[in-house]
């Protein structure tokens, strides 16, 4: 009998049960088209993918004036640039490199209070002395410029270490 009363919740975690669940109603309210999953992210054909609809994302190649930002340009080797770039996110907060080939980087970037996660790629294209970012966020529709901010912020610490 003491076992089966163990199982029946207390009221104490009933209530942090429906304080759950209310969170997870107003977080679908607020962010209607809200998934917690990666939109398309790597590589197709030597381009990044494109920002949807929402305003949470920025891209540069092939954007609508809305979501565009200027890639990265350097004038070092690419592989240096590329070790640069790595070391910089190591700063940035609350980011970790998830994924890295020669020509590509995936960072994960997670909002300060609610954890919200973003994606941060960066391509190198062969023949070319740039790197093409896209950083987009998983949930909600407006990011408040974080993204955008973000992608600059990295640009300013690569320029300031002279790539």
């Amino acid at each position: 009998m003491s076992c089966l009363l163990k199982a029946i919740p207390t009221a104490g975690y009933a209530k942090g049960l429906l304080w759950s669940l209310a969170l997870a109603i107003l977080l679908s309210l607020i962010f209607p088209n809200a998934t917690l999953a990666a939109s398309r992210l790597g590589l197709d054909n030597g381009y990044l993918s494109s920002c949807p609809a929402s305003n949470n994302c920025v891209v540069s190649q092939n954007a609508d004036s809305k979501h565009a930002i200027d890639p990265i340009a350097y004038h070092i080797n690419r592989n240096a640039a590329k070790e640069i770039l790595l070391k910089v996110l190591t700063v940035v907060p609350r980011t970790e490199v998830i994924e890295q080939t020669d020509n590509y980087i995936h960072a994960l970037s997670k909002s300060r209070i609610f954890k919200f996660t973003d994606d941060v790629e960066f391509y190198f294209p062969p023949n070319e002395s740039v790197i093409h970012v896209r950083s987009a966020s998983r949930v909600g529709e407006f990011d408040l410029g974080v993204n955008r901010r973000r992608v600059e912020q990295i640009r300013l610490a690569l320029r300031d270490l002279n790539i």
